[in-house]
This record gives structure tokens, C-alpha cells and sequence, in this order.
């Protein structure tokens, strides 16, 4: 099991993500995936920087992490071919060392050019054939792309990398699984949940990496780890559909209205014992999980980094 590190770009600015890639690094943690909003969750998050030139920070200021994005959605607010284009540059810029996370997104991001929302079984289709045309750009040969959702129009990428980054999907659904385990190198989801697992491998997706995101809040004060957590991240003790079909902060507000710090507490981890968090990595160890990265909710990530190497690195 790898121990991999959330950089968030709901929770923090571009400079602050740039220095935790770092930190990170430092730490030990082997890998790292940045998130990619226009809106974060909830306004107290406070923050969604442009994640391509969080990047290209990034890339300067580290040498050996693994980063990906967590997750990129190339089907409405960006065009694939657009998105082939960042990702080949940053591609270029960390050889060896980036891949492509995409999804299918939420309303949340997308909705911002105007563009209608499409179903949970056109969002599939379309990200199918994002794909396919990303992969395509990054031959580095001139493409003209017709197809049902998108039209590449003799496009070609003169700045590519010498071998493509691998594309991880994200899935929480089985269809989305076995889109995954068809399509990608790669999955990225946020429950251990061994039946997607499965889909995952029985679809293509055997052998290949799947990696599992976990929410904490490290505190010496467990309640006070908890408490930030209930501020900052409400969302995360809500259920359904709704991630992905909100439009605004404002709606995940009034959502979370009644999310208590119990409710947070279920799910989260918090405090100094590792013991709690180490049971949580083992249940995605437990599903089928190679790799678990982890993000840590608040302001104090040093500290989080060096009980991660000290309390969580050398069990696993």
C-alpha cells in the first residue's frame, strides 16, 4: 500500500498548494493528486485556483513525487483538446511523473459557461470520447475528431512528452467502473467499496493501480480537529446524488444546514492516536485499494506530513 497526499485546491491558494507539494515530497509520500474546481464546496473552503498553473509550480518545485490531478473533468467548462494540451505541457514539465485524473464532474464547476447539465449516462458517453480525443492530441500527430459529443478541427500538439501520462478515471458507480477498467490505466474513487473493485478488474482494469481517497482532520486536540472539519468540509457527510447535480456553494450550504459534528466524525478521522486512521487505509487495502492518498482538512499540514511519516508510513 502507498501512502499518496490530497492537494486542495478548495482549501488553500496556488502558492500554499505549490510549497505542500514540496513538504509533501519531504515527508516521504510517493505521490500526490490536486483537485480541479472553478468553485470550492462550501464558501469556507475559500479558494479554486486554475489547477494547470498550480502545475507548473509544481513541477519546478519538486523532483520525484508522482502528481495527477484529482480529477479533471474534460467535458463542458474545458474541451478535451484543451485539456490535452495542459496535460501534455505539464507532461513535459515532470517526465515520467504526471498523470491525467479525469471525471465526469459536478454541476458545481461546470455550469459556469452557461452549458446544460447532462445526464449521469451522457456525462459516461461524453467522457468516453474526451478521452479518446486526448489520446489522439497526444500522438503528436494533426487529428480532425468528429464525433457525437466533440469536433477537433486539424489540430495537432507540437509540445508532448516522450511517453503519454497514463489516465486514471474516477468512479463511484459501476457503470463508471467498468468505463474505467475499459478505458483507463487507472482508478481513482473515495469508498472502500470492494464491488467496484471488481467491476473495475472483471471490465479490463486487473493489475492496474486504484487509488482511494480518505478525509482527516490530524489534531493534537481531537475535538478541535473534528470541529474544523465540520466547519470547513460539511459536505462530507452528505449522501446521494447531490454532489454531482448542485450547482453553488450556497446549495451545499443549505444542504450541510443540519450536518452535525457527529456526522463528520463518522467518516473522518481526527486527533493524535493513528489508530483510527490506519483502520480506515486498511478497509481500502481490505476492498482491493493499491494506493490511498490522504486529505488533510485545515490549515495545519506540516504537522499533519510529520505525523504521517512518523505514526503512519512505517505501519503500512
Amino acid at each position: 500500500m502507498e501512502l499518496g497526499f490530497a492537494l486542495s485546491s478548495e482549501d488553500h491558494p496556488p502558492n500554499e498548494l505549490v510549497r505542500q507539494a514540496q513538504v509533501a515530497e519531504r515527508a516521504g509520500f510517493t505521490f500526490a493528486l490536486i483537485s480541479d474546481h472553478f468553485h470550492p464546496w462550501v464558501g469556507e473552503q475559500g479558494h479554486s485556483p486554475f489547477v494547470w498553473s498550480t502545475l507548473g509550480g509544481i513541477a519546478q518545485a519538486t523532483e520525484k513525487i508522482r502528481v495527477g490531478t484529482g480529477v479533471t473533468c474534460p467535458l463542458i467548462r474545458i474541451h478535451p483538446a484543451i485539456v490535452a494540451q495542459a496535460a501534455a505541457t505539464v507532461g513535459c514539465m515532470m517526465p515520467g511523473r504526471f498523470f491525467l485524473g479525469v471525471g465526469t464532474g459536478e454541476n458545481l464547476n461546470e455550469h459556469v459557461t452557461g452549458a446544460r447539465w447532462p445526464l449521469p449516462w451522457e456525462r459516461l458517453e461524453m467522457l468516453e470520447e474526451a478521452v479518446e480525443v486526448i489520446r489522439k492530441l497526444w500522438s503528436g500527430d494533426e487529428i480532425t475528431h468528429r464525433g457525437r459529443h466533440y469536433a477537433v478541427e486539424e489540430a495537432r500538439l507540437y509540445t508532448v512528452p516522450d511517453e503519454p501520462p497514463e489516465v486514471f478515471v474516477a468512479a463511484s458507480q459501476p457503470q463508471a467502473s467498468k468505463l474505467a477498467g475499459r478505458i483507463g490505466d487507472g482508478l481513482i474513487s473515495t469508498a472502500p467499496n470492494g464491488e467496484l473493485i471488481e467491476t473495475f478488474e472483471s471490465a479490463g482494469g486487473r493489475g492496474k493501480q486504484k487509488l482511494g481517497m480518505i478525509h482527516v482532520a490530524y489534531d493534537e486536540d481531537e475535538e478541535a480537529g473534528l470541529e474544523r472539519a465540520h466547519k470547513l468540509w460539511p459536505n462530507l457527510a452528505l449522501a446521494g446524488s447531490g454532489g454531482q447535480e448542485l450547482p453553488a456553494p450556497r446549495d451545499f450550504e443549505s444542504s450541510a444546514a443540519n450536518v452535525t459534528v457527529e456526522d463528520v466524525a463518522e467518516s473522518t478521522p481526527a486527533g493524535p492516536n493513528p489508530e483510527p486512521y490506519l483502520e480506515l487505509i486498511r478497509k481500502y487495502e481490505d476492498a482491493g485499494f493499491t494506493h490511498v492518498y490522504i486529505h488533510q482538512i485545515g490549515e495545519n499540514q506540516d504537522e499533519f506530513t510529520e505525523f504521517a511519516a512518523r505514526e503512519l508510513m512505517p505501519r503500512l
